[in-house]
């Protein structure tokens, strides 16, 4: 079983501004070329007939978040959800207009349509308040995940109500429970193969102890360094100052395992955390990790003069694997906020859009702690995440020169932009590392040595980066 994870004194779920509410379902048959028809894996249909208006559905049990990733596949419409919300979704009508059809769908929750000029409408799906409907839904592919986003087949995450007991869950399913956030009463449950976990997500739809379902979706591996001439490739200078009792900066680096770096650097790094066993990196060559933390200690350096108290936590959420998990990476976050780690850098990311990562981000944000994440290396616009976590995450895009590197992704959830390039000295050779991980971890190592040297918050730290020319992101026309 995978090491324990707890989150102390859970925060309440966002605070977001208020916007104007609409009590307005209207402009539903909008003239689009072509029927959705998407089946679940359990069989659940869902029909939309957008040139008739009319809606088909015989669903048996579906989760509202991956319903309404189908009614965004089928509609065109980008679709709001108020987080935290949960609801599963059993219906079967046939040929309704959209209206009708929604209220069967979403039984007691609220909903909101609302037209756009010249755009796509929006549809809001909220508990309390239309303001609240902050979460993008991602459209569903034919199989009902997110589109492009790999899911572990044979894994699910799930949340319970506290009190409720995993082990007499996972015996009921014969499941095996390979990792947990207590914090959250979320769980992460293997099955033997991918027919047992769709079944098993039925079953658990109908537990009233369960409130929330999930895919574990894969987390690549970031870039590896590519060695290069050593030629003019100066060692990192910087002299750790003690740190003090109190106000002590600690960036938490989610990542793959971190090497000794020698010359004194290691100062720097405090004990190191693994949510995911024990790395063996090559010896021979700088792990992501690696090249990220010295990539902080040079931003670190080069704000600072030399001489800084901010060191660094590494959190690793690879172990020995060539990937990770949208699990693992929340488990590192609450391993890295538990341990006093503020701001932390994710310089990782994937198309997959995850609750339980949204919902560790959110609870790490509201505790006023800076999470800095790549906005990815895709040349895409399209969401990337935890980057496109929106407003919690502070994401960064990479510069080449003074313009955007030609492989940065530039959504519009992108607030800043960093050199895209690391050098990295290790052992005798050196190391160039290129992405927006290598920005990412530019903008906290940055962040974090504001904050020391200007005995300042890190949330004002990062307001003051944000505002620093050069740092600046504008999406391209």
């Amino acid at each position: 079983m995978r090491s324990t994870h707890s989150l102390a004194d859970p925060v309440a779920k966002h605070r977001r501004n208020r916007v104007q509410r609409w009590v307005c379902v209207a402009a539903f048959a909008l003239a689009l070329l072509a029927v959705a028809c998407l089946r679940t894996r359990a069989n659940d249909l869902l029909s939309w007939n957008t040139n008739r208006a009319r809606v088909t559905a015989d669903i048996q049990s579906l989760n509202v978040e991956r319903l309404l990733g189908r009614v965004a596949a089928a509609t065109g419409w980008q679709v709001y959800l108020e987080p935290g919300t949960t609801r599963d979704v059993s219906a079967k009508f046939k040929d309704l207009p959209p209206g009708d059809a929604l209220h069967l769908l979403l039984g007691d929750l609220n909903f909101a349509l609302v037209p756009r000029t010249n755009a796509s409408p929006r549809l809001y799906v909220f508990r309390t308040t239309l303001g609240k409907a902050t979460r993008l839904i991602r459209p569903a592919d034919a199989k009902g995940g997110t589109r492009n986003a790999r899911a572990i087949p044979n894994e699910l995450v799930v949340r319970l109500k506290p009190g409720a007991k995993i082990e007499d869950i996972a015996r009921l399913l014969g499941a095996k429970v390979i990792g947990r956030i207590d914090g959250l009463n979320a769980y992460r449950l293997q099955f033997q193969d991918e027919a047992a976990a769709d079944a098993a997500r039925v079953q658990l739809a109908g537990n009233s102890d369960v409130t929330g379902i999930e895919s574990n979706y894969i987390v690549d591996a970031p870039p590896s360094a590519v060695q290069v001439d050593p030629t003019g490739v100066p060692p990192v200078q910087l002299k750790l100052d003690p740190p003090g009792s109190s106000g002590r900066v600690v960036v938490g680096l989610v990542d793959t395992a971190v090497q000794s770096l020698g010359n004194n650097l290691d100062s720097f790094l405090l004990k190191s955390i693994s949510v995911a066993g024990d790395a063996n990196p090559d010896p021979n060559s700088p792990t992501h990790g690696t090249s990220m933390f010295e990539n902080m200690l040079r931003s670190i350096a080069a704000a600072t003069g030399g001489n800084s108290s901010v060191q660094v936590l590494s959190v690793d959420v690879y172990g020995p694997n060539p990937t990770t998990s949208t699990f693992d990476v929340a488990a590192g976050i609450v391993q890295a906020v538990n341990n006093g780690a503020n701001p932390i850098n994710l310089s990782l990311g994937s198309t997959a859009d995850s609750q339980i990562l949204h919902d560790t981000i959110d609870q790490a944000t509201q505790a006023g702690i800076v999470v800095v994440a790549a906005a990815g290396n895709n040349a895409s616009a399209a969401p990337f995440y935890p980057a496109a976590y929106q407003p919690e995450v502070l994401s960064v895009t990479a510069s080449a020169g003074s313009q955007l590197a030609p492989y940065a992704d530039y959504g519009s959830y992108v607030d800043s932009i960093a050199p895209g390039t690391a050098l990295v000295v290790f052992g005798n050779s050196a190391y160039l590392v290129s992405g927006t991980s290598s920005s990412a971890s530019f903008v906290s190592g940055l962040t974090a040595a504001i904050a020391n040297s200007q005995h300042m918050s890190v949330s004002a730290a990062s307001t003051t980066v944000l505002n620093t020319p050069g740092l600046q992101f504008k999406a391209p026309k």
